[in-house]
């Protein structure tokens, strides 16, 4: 190929990506981070809707049927909702079309909010929510995820990066590399996206999720300084994280610390909100963890691994 053909292409495809990443931009209305978005928000809220009754329909579920453990989630869930139509998301908030179930697993410490408002509380996190304040900074930071669209976000910067990676293979072939040093390329260039550009846009999420939602539930009512307390006994559970830099999530220190500066803020929208009744959230009793089943031998009689 001629060098004038490899610029070409080069110059095509980075000025397509160029042209696409120009397309997608929005700014968020609480921390003025500008976002990328190429997936339409109706897309996106069908695709919660599917995926939330893919999940409530799965047999391995159980939806509890106990009003000890409904009650709770839903009048926190109704404050937050009620506090997000008031919020500067309000826009979005009214058009979504509010679900919220809780699953019967003591064992699964989660809870989240897809797209188009559907959300799912497990039993396991009541632990580390201990009241309904504590679920309140939960289900504010999990609902942020689905108004500020993270979701959506994740998926365009996925979509990106593949085509950056794929136009980047295309300049490389021109490059007279051997196949060795081109793959070696290619392998050291993904790592640099996932670790440079991916797993930081993560983080950011889970940052701007836990200063907005802190908002929300003050907002509605609890106190947010329940939400600090939950991070310390999420590192007090916690056996062992990887390096921020290489998680998705911020170090549990890196949220308290965020949470302790933003609670000014917070308190100031908490003193003038209703507040609302807190009590605590009803105990578990999650079944003790078993044993992977064992791998047969291998029949070179090599020792099996678990």
């Amino acid at each position: 190929m001629s060098p004038w053909l490899s610029r070409c292409r080069s110059f095509f495809f980075w000025g397509l990506l160029s042209s696409v990443l120009l397309a997608g931009c929005q700014t968020n209305p609480y921390t003025h981070r500008s976002q990328f978005l190429l997936m339409p928000s109706g897309y996106m809220s069908q695709m919660g809707a599917t995926q939330y009754s893919e999940v409530l329909q799965d047999p391995k579920v159980v939806i509890s049927k106990d009003p000890r453990e409904i009650e709770p989630v839903t009048r926190v869930a109704t404050r937050i909702i009620a506090a997000a139509k008031r919020s500067k998301y309000a826009e979005v908030a009214k058009g979504f079309d509010w679900e919220v179930t809780v699953i019967k697993d003591d064992n699964t410490k989660n809870a989240w909010a897809l797209p188009g408002g559907k959300i799912a509380v497990y039993t396991g996190i009541f632990p580390m929510a201990k009241n309904e304040a504590g679920l309140a900074a939960i289900l504010g930071h999990e609902v942020v995820h689905a108004l500020a669209e993270h979701g959506g976000e994740r998926m365009s910067q996925g979509l990106v990066a593949q085509f950056g990676m794929t136009a980047a293979a295309i300049v490389l072939s021109t490059q007279g590399l051997s196949p060795e040093l081109n793959d070696l390329a290619m392998q050291a260039m993904g790592l640099g996206v996932q670790a440079g550009v991916l797993l930081p846009f993560s983080r950011k999420h889970e940052s701007e999720a836990d200063y907005v939602g802190v908002l929300l539930a003050a907002d509605a009512g609890y106190d947010p300084r329940e939400a600090i307390h939950i991070w310390e006994r999420m590192a007090a559970a916690s056996n062992g994280a990887p390096p921020e830099f290489l998680s998705t999530h911020p170090a549990h220190d890196t949220r308290i610390a965020d949470l302790t500066g933003w609670m000014p803020e917070a308190m100031s929208l908490y003193e003038k909100a209703p507040k609302a009744s807190v009590v605590n959230l009803p105990p578990i009793t999650p079944s003790p963890p078993q044993p992977p089943p064992q791998s047969p031998p291998r029949q070179n009689g090599a020792r099996f691994r678990r």
